[in-house]
């Protein structure tokens, strides 16, 4: 089995460290994956550059964990679908019924889980 770490995306990242995208990131960092941010300002966080919106992603993509509501999620749905990860993670307080069911239609994967929850626990992966 490899040991790999895929790219994950972090939607909603912050450069503020009481906010969960960024102890998220933080964590991510720590346990080897390869973390794309992205945050309308743009502006690097914790020493990584981020971009601006889902479109500017080159690379292929494993995992996006969501750290926006679902209203602003719902104006960049098409393209997270279009970036056809393998997994999104809905964290607390960002699920919607109807924007799970279009990316499970899409052949997405959808988990309701707090990611720093699962990295703690080592489930990460497994999710």
């Amino acid at each position: 089995m490899s040991t790999t770490k895929r790219n994950v995306v972090i939607l909603g990242a912050s450069e503020k460290e009481d906010r969960y995208a960024n102890k998220a990131q933080k964590r991510l960092i720590e346990h080897g994956y390869p973390v794309i941010p992205i945050t309308p300002t743009g502006k690097p966080i914790l020493g990584i550059t981020s971009l601006k919106k889902l479109s500017d992603i080159k690379q292929a993509v494993d995992t996006v964990t969501l750290y926006i509501g679902p209203k602003i999620l719902t104006e960049q749905i098409e393209d997270l679908i279009k970036l056809k990860p393998r997994r999104v993670i809905f964290n607390p307080g960002t699920e919607d019924m109807d924007l799970e069911k279009k990316l499970t239609d899409a052949g997405i994967h959808t988990v309701e889980a707090c990611t720093l929850v699962l990295l703690s626990i080592d489930q990460f992966d497994v999710a």
